[in-house]
């Protein structure tokens, strides 16, 4: 079955105030620009998001930082975006900061219906702090839970027109994880070939878990 190809203005149509949106990309690479772009043009705000860093004040989630779009992040950095470190020192911006590799687990986790990951990291840090911890073997772990999101928002580099999606490079990073965590998952593909083009060996994230895909342009 072929999946419905929406405008980005179509796609921020099924997105409402305060909704916990999921963006893929690392430091904007992989990162959905042009549905990006249209939220930013947009009146939708206060939204949670889910990524990998905030990228930079011109690309990628950034930009939505730029724009005061958003009132929390769950991020592994945000190092690169001297406006997210100004909002969250002035508290206009809620920041938290999770270990990336336990934010993969978590984003994981909730794609494939866990309730969390016990992980060693960040034991002893302001990282564990009011988290649960849990003694296995003489050893102690954090109980991270699984996060999940409302929206995913995914750049793909092809996808077919069922839906079946690649990603070339590093621009993999979370956006396959993304797909399986969230209730709707729309991406956006650099280019959409007929389906069956694509071998299924190599396939990154299955038709299932898409719902519409946009045309990057």
């Amino acid at each position: 079955m072929k999946k419905e190809i929406i405008t980005p203005q179509e796609a921020i149509s099924k997105i409402k105030d305060g909704m916990t949106l999921m963006i893929g990309g690392f430091l904007g690479g992989g990162s959905p620009e042009n549905i990006i772009d249209a939220l930013v043009e947009s009146n939708l705000k206060d939204f949670t998001i889910i990524g990998n860093d905030t990228g930079f004040p011109d690309k990628g989630i950034g930009k939505l930082i730029a724009a005061k779009k958003v009132k929390k992040v769950i991020v592994s950095h945000i190092g690169t975006n001297p406006l997210t470190i100004e909002q969250f020192n002035n508290k206009e911006l809620e920041v938290i900061f999770v270990p990336q590799g336990t934010l993969a687990e978590q984003v994981r986790c909730g794609g494939a219906g866990l309730g969390g990951v016990l992980t060693p990291t960040g034991v002893g840090t302001a990282v564990d702090e009011g988290k649960q911890k849990i003694e296995l073997d003489g050893k102690t772990y954090l109980l991270e839970t699984a996060l999940r999101g409302d929206v995913a928002l995914i750049g793909a580099s092809i996808a077919d027109q069922s839906g079946n999606l690649v990603y070339k490079g590093t621009t993999q990073n979370f956006n396959p994880l993304m797909a399986m965590a969230c209730d709707l998952v729309i991406a956006e593909a650099e280019e959409i070939v007929e389906t069956g083009s694509i071998p299924m060996e190599q396939v990154h994230t299955q038709n299932i878990f898409v719902d519409f895909i946009v045309q990057h342009n």
